[in-house]
């Protein structure tokens, strides 16, 4: 198996006038799925690129994955860059979409997508070095197996449904006792959160999958996990790509990283030793630290309903990055 390694970036600028009028001919009146936050654009994505090309230069190619609109401080020559629009992976019939899980579960359609690759949303940032190997070791991916029960969410109904659907599907196709004694390493790896053993223990009770815990990280992926998978499933995922909008019947790329964890295709890691997540909030005093000092590999960023002054919030997360990425990447012009 070939060993180059691709990034995979999904972005939206929410403040273009364009697609704004487009997604308004299709919107829904009041849904949480459509709120503002889903797309709101902070001017952090140079800090992306730097971050791959500082403390990842072995990647191969990144894939950048848009509507069709494009950063005009975007090198296009960039030599890594692959730039993706919708209509080059995602079938006409299905466009055009504003559902992230419709957006995902077809990425292995990319044109010259290599076997191997990491999944990104552009809240995700590396501040520190990685290695390939943090990612995938030999042929298997590096990833935490993790039993968690889906709590019902009144604040986002629509998630809940996600999750449940999602255990739907592995429910079929893995028998969670048969699984648990066949790779109890996977589940009882020295190393782990301690929390995460005693959900796994506990989970011990129940005969079928009540959910999955999965890091909000980039994800280590087979292209052919997904292509077994749409094989198995094709009806169902052809399904989640005709939703516009985030809808109860999807399922998430979640779904593809716990079928490779099941299937003993990974390495067992903490992998949440290396990962922060943090939500914006009107104080971001912990997150501005955690950048500038640098105190874990990768970060994720989420949006979030907050209604502080949303300019001085930018200003500040932009400082931050800039201390620790002052430069200009080949990604940039």
């Amino acid at each position: 198996m070939k060993r180059e390694i691709d990034f995979v970036v999904l972005w939206v600028d929410g403040n273009d006038p364009e697609w704004r009028a487009e997604k308004a001919k299709y919107s829904p009146s009041i849904e949480i799925a459509d709120a503002e936050e889903r797309y709101r654009e902070w001017g952090l994505l140079p800090f992306w690129f730097r971050g791959v090309e500082k403390f990842a230069p072995w990647v191969r190619k990144v894939h950048f994955v848009t509507w069709g609109h494009l950063p005009k401080w975007l090198n296009i020559k960039a030599p890594k860059l692959h730039i993706v629009r919708h209509e080059d992976y995602i079938p006409d019939k299905y466009l055009p979409v504003f559902n992230s899980s419709a957006i995902e579960v077809g990425i292995h359609r990319i044109p010259d997508l290599a076997d191997k690759f990491v999944f990104f949303n552009d809240d995700m940032y590396l501040i520190k070095p990685f290695l390939p190997t943090d990612f995938f070791v030999g042929d298997k991916v590096v990833d935490m197996l993790a039993l968690q029960p889906v709590v019902a969410n009144p604040k986002n109904p629509i998630m809940s449904h996600i999750y449940i659907n999602n255990s739907l599907v592995l429910c079929k196709y893995f028998d969670k006792r048969g699984n648990m004694k066949k790779q109890p390493g996977a589940y009882f790896k020295l190393g782990y959160p301690l929390m995460y053993w005693g959900y796994n223990v506990l989970e011990k009770v129940f005969p079928l999958f009540t959910g999955f815990y999965t890091i909000h990280a980039a994800s280590p992926y087979f292209k052919h996990t997904f292509e077994e998978v749409w094989e198995k499933e094709g009806d169902l995922l052809n399904e989640v790509q005709s939703h516009r909008f985030r809808d109860n019947g999807d399922v998430s790329q979640y779904l593809f990283r716990e079928w490779q964890k099941l299937s003993g295709d990974f390495v067992p890691k903490n992998i949440q030793k290396y990962t922060k997540y943090f939500e914006i909030k009107n104080d971001n005093t912990k997150l501005i630290q955690t950048i500038e000092k640098q105190k874990c590999k990768m970060l994720c960023i989420n949006d979030s309903a907050v209604k502080g002054n949303i300019d001085q919030i930018k200003k500040q997360l932009i400082q931050a990055f800039t201390s620790i990425l002052p430069q200009k990447s080949s990604f940039e012009i």
